[in-house]
């Protein structure tokens, strides 16, 4: 059983990281402080209340976008930097311009004229994403938070949910997981999990050596105690923790399986990764 390399993480972190993921890292790995953590989540935050500035690497819009924003709470969370103010300026933001339905679109028209990936379109017609409203919507539950935007986005993520049928896509699914993990009606949950469960496993890897863009177990359910857990052997789940663990490169960084669409974007996001990869190997007793 391989272990990963603690120091080489830290070396690659430390050449090739954001200052975000070295906080990250520091917090997460070194007994860092949280308010660097915090700090470094506010320098991406706009006078609007919402985050941009590439916080999410495949958006480098300064402008707000919906993935920013659940990308600093998200991160907020799992360093236990978690700041009132910067979440109600993000809440406040999500209501201020949430689509007619509630909830929160993928990505803003303010992305145009600014580099991105290509897969960051705004949708015609400002339909709420369930990936994004979901996610957001997710960390929100896991903190206790209380706000209109989140009250009007859970009335929609379970209409949505309770309708989904077919394929969905498999970034949907990674929102419905997440709210579902935190949202505070369990009963409820754990049926809905099992009635997407099909819809899930069709869009799962399990095999971890599958080649291109795929999706693994961890990614919906990264630790022993997520809701979706229980859908995967624990065979499985090892065979995934034995890849995931010995996917550590020569640098010491993890990478990712989607497509680097620039330079800058692809070291942000193994910087991000790279933290993210040792989470969910040390919540899984890998580390």
């Amino acid at each position: 059983m391989k272990k990963p390399d603690l120091d080489a993480a830290s070396q690659f972190i430390a050449a090739s990281a954001r200052v975000l993921d070295r906080r990250r890292f520091e917090r997460l790995f070194r007994a860092g402080d949280a308010e660097p953590v915090r700090d470094a989540v506010a320098a991406y935050r706009n006078p609007d209340g919402g985050f941009g500035h590439g916080l999410e690497p495949d958006g480098r819009t300064p402008a707000t976008q919906p993935a920013a924003i659940e990308l600093g709470l998200r991160i907020l969370d799992e360093a236990d930097a978690w700041d009132e103010g910067l979440v109600t300026g993000a809440c406040d933001w999500l209501q201020a311009n949430a689509p007619a339905e509630g909830g929160s679109l993928f990505v803003e028209p303010t992305i145009e004229g600014w580099p991105h990936a290509p897969w960051w379109v705004p949708e015609p017609g400002r339909t709420a994403s369930l990936v994004s409203t979901g996610q957001i919507a997710g960390t929100l539950y896991a903190r206790g938070v209380s706000h209109p935007w989140l009250t009007r986005a859970t009335e929609l993520l379970w209409s949505r949910i309770e309708a989904l049928h077919g394929d969905p896509g498999p970034y949907d699914l990674y929102g419905v997981v997440s709210f579902l993990d935190h949202v505070p009606d369990r009963d409820r949950a754990e049926r809905a999990l099992q009635a997407v469960a099909p819809m899930l496993l069709k869009v799962v890897s399990l095999d971890p050596d599958a080649p291109g863009e795929t999706h693994s177990p961890l990614g919906y359910a990264p630790r022993p105690d997520s809701l979706a857990r229980g859908l995967f052997d624990e065979p499985v789940i090892e065979a995934h923790l034995d890849h995931l663990a010995a996917g550590q490169r020569d640098d010491g960084g993890w990478t990712f399986n989607w497509p680097a669409w620039s330079p800058a974007a692809e070291l942000d996001w193994r910087g991000f990764i790279t933290v993210e990869s040792l989470v969910t190997l040390r919540d899984n007793g890998r580390l």
